[in-house]
């Protein structure tokens, strides 16, 4: 038999262009020094084809079950991937390093209702690490087991054996298939190797979880094709430094994407928030002056987070501009519409934003509340502790309407605010709030009704 010829083929290594040549910058992602040199081999290999075999049939003849749901046992885990997990689905989790991705895993397996065996795979630790983990959660499963090994070859002949109903992958960059000549993680391996993953998920009806490394900036680590083949992309994120994590769906075929999922890290492991505002606002001071509290819209869920801003003179002649958890081009143009419309004099001042407790907020409806929290603390004047704030502000200062007006405000009445200020567009005249409720059309209006002029 001949040998197979090889040639040398580069990939960009975060979208996965090829290219004969190195070149500086990637033509199909804009990224520069990303290309790296593979070896491909022509011979075609053979691939196991679990698929099987069908014809076309008609729609109408497809059985199909609405309520065929795997119950995880973790309710915010439910959540975010819209109701639980379905048989043959392909999920890929992504997050920092030590931000949790393994423990969520390890916990998943103790807590999710199905018969059967459960295969954990990991390519990182031993089998004594994974051990201590459990333990540490308080695991005891019998059907769990656990298989550390990194030929993807090797863990499909453990698949076909053991017909698992859950299959951990731990991690995919870790994993490679020996007839792809390029080293684990390169783009030809986790392309290929994701592939026989997704055979093995639609092929065998077996629901499947591979854990994915993120790149420097945060996005998932290796080919944006990685992301195109899975079902769902489940991305684990939280400060460092701060014990919340926050699950989000970025893909979801079978759920919605606007759902997260809310833990606290623990020494026993992650624990559920089933009422994420009380505790964003455990902590928050009584008579602080920038503090402001917005109900905002987390899939179906209203969440009340605190707002917090600070403005000081700048020492220096280039003021700063720092936003942490809300989008820093719309405060941009917040402070543009403070200072041409309420002409404050914000160019010489530092402002600084943060949204406490490490939620990323991007809905339009807490602009009042950024603008509120800003001139507090420019003008010193405090925000009273039981009002909420709520409205879409608009290039020329007036306050437009937002959606799910009364789920915010009942979930704030549970809270113990008593008063809101909303957009006028949204009030109707006989219909009863669960709150006071004070409708404003304009930023200047906004500003006379909560602190009492500008």
């Amino acid at each position: 038999m001949a040998k197979a010829k090889e040639k040398s083929v580069f990939f960009c290594q975060e979208c996965g262009y090829e290219s004969a040549k190195w070149l500086g910058k990637c033509p199909g992602c804009g990224q520069w020094n990303t290309f790296v040199e593979e070896v491909v081999s022509k011979q075609k290999q053979e691939t196991a084809r679990l698929l099987p075999s069908s014809e076309p049939i008609p729609l109408q003849d497809i059985s199909y079950d609405d309520l065929l749901r795997i119950d995880t046992g973790i309710h915010e885990l439910n959540r975010v991937l819209g109701g639980g997990m379905v048989p043959g689905a392909l999920m890929l989790l992504a997050g920092d390093p030590g931000i949790g991705k393994s423990t969520l895993t390890m916990q998943l397996t103790g807590s999710i209702k199905m018969e059967g065996n459960i295969l954990y795979v990991s390519g990182e630790e031993s089998r004594q690490q994974l051990k201590m983990r459990a333990q540490r959660l308080g695991i005891q499963r019998d059907q769990l087991l656990i298989l550390t090994e990194n030929n993807l070859s090797v863990i499909e002949k453990h698949i076909q054996k053991l017909q698992p109903g859950l299959v951990i992958l731990d991690s995919i960059q870790t994993v490679y298939l020996p007839e792809v000549s390029s080293a684990p993680g390169s783009v030809s391996q986790l392309r290929e190797c994701t592939g026989r993953i997704l055979q093995w998920a639609k092929g065998l009806d077996i629901s499947i979880i591979v854990v994915g490394h993120v790149t420097k900036d945060g996005s998932v680590a290796g080919p944006r094709v990685l992301e195109h083949m899975v079902d769902t992309v489940l991305f684990f994120e939280g400060e460092r430094h701060n014990h919340f994590r926050i699950l989000r769906a970025l893909k979801n075929r079978f759920g919605s994407t606007n759902e997260i999922g809310v833990f606290e890290m623990q020494e026993k492991g992650l624990l559920e928030i089933s009422n994420p505002s009380e505790i964003f606002l455990s902590e928050r001071p009584q008579g602080a002056i920038g503090s402001v509290v917005v109900p905002c819209m987390e899939g179906s869920r209203p969440v009340l987070v605190e707002l917090q801003a600070l403005v000081a003179s700048s020492p220096y002649g280039q003021p700063r501009r720092m936003t942490n958890g809300a989008d820093f081009n719309r405060t941009a143009m917040l402070l543009a519409v403070l200072e041409k419309k309420m002409r404050l004099p914000l160019g010489n001042q530092d402002i600084f934003l943060n949204v406490v407790g490490g939620l990323k907020v991007d809905e339009p409806a807490i602009d009042l509340g950024i603008i509120v929290a800003l001139v507090s603390s420019m003008q010193n004047r405090p925000v009273m502790d039981d009002v909420i704030i709520l409205g879409e502000v608009g290039l020329t200062g007036e306050v437009r309407t937002i959606s799910f007006l009364e789920k915010r405000l009942i979930e704030a009445e549970k809270m113990g605010f008593r008063t809101a200020v909303v957009p006028k567009g949204n009030l109707k005249r006989e219909q009863k709030y669960p709150l006071e409720v004070q409708g404003v059309g304009s930023v200047a209006e906004a500003l006379r009704v909560i602190l009492g002029g500008s």
